[in-house]
């Protein structure tokens, strides 16, 4: 496979298109999915991550070979999503979160039961941590959504967003730290309303 691969993406250096086409065919549902919790919005999502992939089009001459070449585009994704929300500087509202309601979410809390309550209760927690995340500095976005969502290593984080593993592993631990502190907020405020 890694070698059929290495094989596509030197056709790709030399403009062959449908090559490319082949290529990224295994990387788009993933792709889609980063910009889509980065974003918040499935068209942005599917715009960001078209654009993306022009980029990779476009600098693919440039990959060396010295990381994976998913590990690369990731990379190359994010940095499209987050040069996308500084352009818009949006604020998401707690509507659009719903919008996140696809296959993968199911993975993240699994439904191990029938009972109505405990499937309301999840789907609760579920726009509570997706809300709570929306919240957070693009920084500690980026990390919670490729350690937490995305389930990518340490080592794979770094690489896609170019620094050490050291400051990864930092960067998480203060954006599960800030991300607490929001669900705590949101949680007592839920709770002075109801009281």
């Amino acid at each position: 496979m890694v070698n059929n691969e290495e094989k596509l993406i030197k056709k790709c250096q030399k403009g062959d298109i449908d090559a490319f086409e082949t290529l990224i065919s295994s990387y788009e549902k993933i792709a889609y999915n980063i910009a889509l919790k980065m974003l918040k919005n499935r068209e942005d999502a599917m715009d960001i991550s078209q654009e993306a992939f022009i980029k990779v089009f476009k600098s693919i001459d440039k990959f060396n070979f010295k990381s994976s070449f998913s590990t690369w585009l990731y990379r190359i994704v994010v940095n499209t999503c987050i040069d996308h929300l500084k352009k818009k500087k949006k604020v998401y509202s707690i509507d659009s979160t719903v919008e996140t309601q696809n296959g993968e979410i199911h993975t993240e809390i699994p439904d191990t039961t029938n009972n109505p309550e405990q499937l309301m209760e999840k789907k609760l927690t579920k726009e509570l941590v997706h809300r709570s995340i929306n919240e957070l500095s693009e920084t500690h976005k980026v990390v919670i959504v490729l350690r937490d969502i995305q389930g990518f290593s340490y080592e794979e984080i770094s690489q896609i967003i170019g620094c050490s593993q050291g400051t990864v592993k930092s960067r998480i631990s203060r954006a599960r730290s800030a991300l607490k502190k929001i669900i705590i907020n949101d949680t007592e405020q839920n709770i002075e309303r109801f009281v």
